[in-house]
């Protein structure tokens, strides 16, 4: 009998009003049932989702649906991480409010999120700039300041005269601003500062519990918080060369043990060696502000050519007082990491040898292989940087670079210079605390005042929210905040006289630090949090399950850890120290680019033809021939981005949804082919065929599992695949998943089509009814729409997405036959299948009657035959 074709367009809005009306995702914080809190990173609203949204989207819905299923009181909100830069530009460039553009991209992007059928519960929802989510944010603010969490210092800062603003490091382009292109200039702002720095070691720490966290995310974060235990050794500035008053140049080293290698000493730019030095030579004033010009990002440091200039200041070496050391100024010496200040020692470090290269510095090897030659051995155009044995280095020589190490700090750290020893151990981070002053508009406003006779004072906690201004304009360059008429013009707090509201605005990052606690109750009027509801006993967090992209691997992840400690000095939440108990980093959605002389074009534009294994393109509306580009992520400015509303309205969300999991391992990179998306959608029609097809069979039919006949293969299957798909589903390992129920489908279909001709008995009807519901039940959290509509054709009572996760039978998931690897002599030659169950006579029996076997034994008996029951078998002749 024909069926009618499964209609995405007309099937997927009746289910998601349907789950809408039953208020189905909408989680109540008092629900007895054990409680599990999946969470995907919150979009920004740029104005449209892309196809990185749905994988991410769709990977965090599957989990949230199977929860429900298992029984969890589940946790799946949504929101908005509103506040930023490109709200702002658009502003500027279309004279709108920040605001109204904001809000309307979110009207949007929640509508095409709708489209998808995500179990979210939107009851929750809030954007990071609702005065009612940043008035805590500034709450928390005034409470870490109070705790000693919060700083306002001094920094170095890139300044944009035109914009006049501060530029992050990957704002500065070639030296210059990358909207105004005006040379960028290194200032000092006093600006406010989350002291991270102070948990530096708990946050190393703590990174050891994280064990549902990917092995290179963990060390990417302990990369970055870069613990390093040195030396800090005070240099002698040779008195004939050192500006007046300067004595010493402190350097802080790992490598103590090179010490003999070094040739030359560097210092930042703006070290105050270099500014005495550069205040009595022009070129290397020169040469100064040249560097300062620089991004100082670690990417432009790694890239820029590594540039020095000879101050003419020299420092005796702690060794030998007739050997002294050229100090130069280098582009890749920043200030704020160490002291500073570097040695040279070219033989250990590429970064060195380069310079010392161009330079004309001398390159001593100090460390070797401990085979090689110390007469022979060399260091020209690579440094050697692994272990070995110390030579060239008087009475380090033969010693390992760990002894060598101890040597020199025992002998450093007795030398007296001055009230302090020569040299002290020292543990260092390259954690530098956060900077979150942004002299922007469209940010959570700093809740300080600042007074001319009181300095900085807390804004009142009555207060606030300190809301930003409805009337601002944009026609003077920098931020409208600080040339606004009334907005930052107030009486100080404490002694009632005039004073000036902070214009900073709070850095992005810190309001996606702690959005994960609020979704735990959202509707607090009094805190950001409920305490018996964010955690501890009855508590959501941390979250179960974070899922996200690895761009945010660090900064994000890291700044969270250091809010929830934060929190927990101060208050704010009472049982935990880590926010994401478990997280997952899903890879990107790629498409290959097309490529025409008028430059890039759309996939959407673009026709391929396959002939003779070949690949063309052209555009389709002219017939101009394309070339072929490579596959990279899906960019704006490659053009090669596929709309979800073009696919959703062509295939239907699911169909997007099984493409999304199905065509890769969800860590690594999807390829977006229609080709792929034709076949998922094609496997949507298919079971939607088989079930509606057998459905009147089966619709009056009890589930019952197969104990004879042909039926007990296909019951088999499905506890096996139902057992199997929990567990996949749990490791997030969805192509596997999918792959599995592609198999069950197979199984089902023949058996199916007897259903649906009347001409399966009665056994066999119960197992396709019991298969059936446990496949609705396992694509339900896929393909939810499908699967309602699979469980309506079923007779199924309530909603597909309201039903439990069905128990598999323990003995069928369990294979009757088992494999053995079979070993000669410890070498692998055959292999044995044989019942599960037989004994060890029985399996030295079958595999002396293996040929592999009885060609090894030529005719004679076997020393030993050595069973391990249920995992090999070693034949010793």
């Amino acid at each position: 009998m024909a069926t009618e074709r499964y209609n995405p367009r007309v099937c997927e809005p009746k289910w998601q009003k349907a789950w809408a009306d039953a208020k189905l995702f909408e989680t109540a914080n008092d629900d007895p049932r054990p409680k599990y809190y999946v969470l995907e990173m919150f979009p920004y609203p740029s104005g449209r989702i892309h196809m990185g949204h749905v994988r991410n989207y769709t990977m965090g819905d599957v989990v949230a649906r199977f929860r429900r299923a298992r029984g969890y009181n589940v946790l799946h909100p949504m929101g908005w991480d509103a506040f930023g830069l490109p709200a702002e530009n658009a502003a500027r460039d279309n004279k709108v409010n920040p605001r109204d553009w904001t809000y309307a991209n979110i009207d949007t992007m929640k509508g095409q999120l709708k489209t998808m059928g995500l179990s979210l519960d939107w009851s929750r929802e809030f954007a990071t700039c609702d005065p009612d989510y940043y008035k805590h944010q500034q709450k928390m603010f005034l409470d870490f300041w109070k705790a000693g969490l919060v700083e306002r210092k001094t920094a170095k800062v890139n300044w944009d005269p035109v914009d006049m603003t501060v530029l992050a490091n990957e704002q500065v382009i070639d030296g210059k601003g990358w909207r105004s292109g005006a040379l960028v200039e290194q200032r000092d702002l006093t600006q406010w500062f989350f002291k991270i720095t102070s948990m530096s070691q708990e946050l190393l720490d703590g990174l050891d519990t994280l064990d549902r966290w990917p092995d290179k995310v963990r060390l990417m974060q302990e990369n970055w918080i870069g613990r390093s235990e040195g030396l800090q050794i005070r240099w002698k500035l040779d008195k004939a060369t050192a500006p007046e008053g300067e004595t010493e140049l402190e350097v802080y080293t790992t490598r103590p043990d090179t010490i003999f290698g070094a040739s030359f000493m560097a210092v930042a730019a703006d070290h105050p060696l270099a500014k005495k030095a550069a205040a009595q030579n022009a070129e290397l004033a020169a040469f100064v502000a040249e560097v300062k010009r620089m991004g100082t990002s670690a990417a432009a440091l790694e890239t820029a050519e590594k540039k020095g200039f000879d101050t003419g200041i020299r420092v005796v070496h702690p060794f030998d007082e007739s050997w002294t050391l050229p100090v130069y100024v280098a582009n890749f010496v920043l200030m704020e990491y160490g002291t500073g200040a570097i040695f040279g020692c070219p033989s250990g470090d590429q970064r060195d040898l380069d310079f010392a290269n161009k330079y004309g510095l001398p390159v001593v090897p100090v460390v070797m292989p401990a085979e090689a030659d110390a007469a022979t051995f060399q260091v020209i155009d690579e440094a050697y940087t692994d272990d070995g044995v110390m030579i060239n280095s008087r009475f380090l020589d033969g010693m390992t670079p760990n002894d060598a190490f101890e040597d020199v700090a025992k002998r450093l750290e007795q030398v007296p210079m001055g009230n302090r020893p020569m040299a002290e151990r020292k543990v260092q981070f390259r954690l530098r605390d956060w900077l979150i002053s942004r002299q922007r508009f469209w940010g959570c406003p700093i809740p300080v005042i600042h007074c001319d006779a009181c300095g900085a004072q807390p804004a009142s906690e009555a207060e606030l929210p300190i809301e930003l201004p409805n009337d601002l304009s944009f026609d003077k360059p920098g931020n409208p905040l600080d040339h606004h008429a009334t907005w930052k013009h107030v009486k100080c707090p404490k002694c009632g006289g005039d004073a000036r509201r902070d214009t900073d605005t709070m850095d992005t990052f810190v309001d996606s630090s702690w959005y994960f606690a609020r979704f735990t109750d959202p509707w607090n009027a009094e805190a950001p949090t409920t305490l018996k509801y964010v955690d501890g006993a009855n508590g959501w967090l941390p979250v179960n399950q974070y899922i996200g992209g690895i761009e945010h691997a660090i900064l994000h992840l890291l700044y969270s850890r250091f809010f929830v400690r934060a929190m927990k000095a101060t208050g704010h939440v009472n049982a935990i120290e880590e926010p994401f108990e478990g997280m997952f980093t899903q890879g990107m959605v790629v498409h290959e680019t097309y490529k025409g002389p008028s430059g890039y074009v759309t996939p959407a534009e673009v026709t391929i033809e396959e002939a003779d294994g070949q690949r063309t393109a052209k555009v389709t509306s002219t017939g101009d021939a394309l070339q072929i580009g490579p596959i990279e992520k899906m960019s704006k400015s490659k053009k090669n981005v596929v709309d979800p509303d073009d696919i959703i309205g062509s295939y239907g969300a699911d169909t997007a949804r099984w493409f999304m999991l199905s065509d890769s391992p969800p860590e690594r990179d999807v390829i977006w082919t229609e080709s792929g998306v034709e076949g998922a959608h094609r496997f949507v029609q298919r079971v939607w065929r088989l079930v509606s097809e057998a459905a009147p069979a089966l619709k009056d039919v009890s589930a019952a599992t197969a104990t004879e006949g042909d039926a007990v293969a296909l019951s088999r299957a499905a506890h096996k695949t139902l057992k199997a798909v929990g567990e996949d589903i749990e490791k997030l390992g969805f192509n596997r998943a999918v792959a599995r129920l592609y198999e069950l489908a197979n199984t089902m279909q023949p058996l199916l089509a007897q259903a649906a001709n009347g001409k399966a008995d009665a056994a066999t009807s119960a197992a396709l009814r019991q298969a059936l519901e446990f496949f609705v039940a396992m694509i339900a959290p896929m393909m939810p729409h499908l699967a309602e509509e699979c469980w309506v054709a079923l007779g199924g009572r309530g909603m597909a997405a309201e039903q439990a996760w069905p128990a598999f039978d323990d003995k069928l998931t369990i294979d009757d036959e088992i494999v053995y690897p079979v070993q000669i002599n410890g070498k692998k030659r055959a292999e044995l299948t044989i019942a599960r169950d037989a004994d060890q006579a029985a399996v030295e029996s079958a595999v002396m009657a293996l040929e592999a076997v009885q060609k090894a034994l030529d005719g004679s008996s076997p020393r030993k035959v050595i069973v391990v029951p249920q995992r090999i078998v070693n034949v010793v002749v």
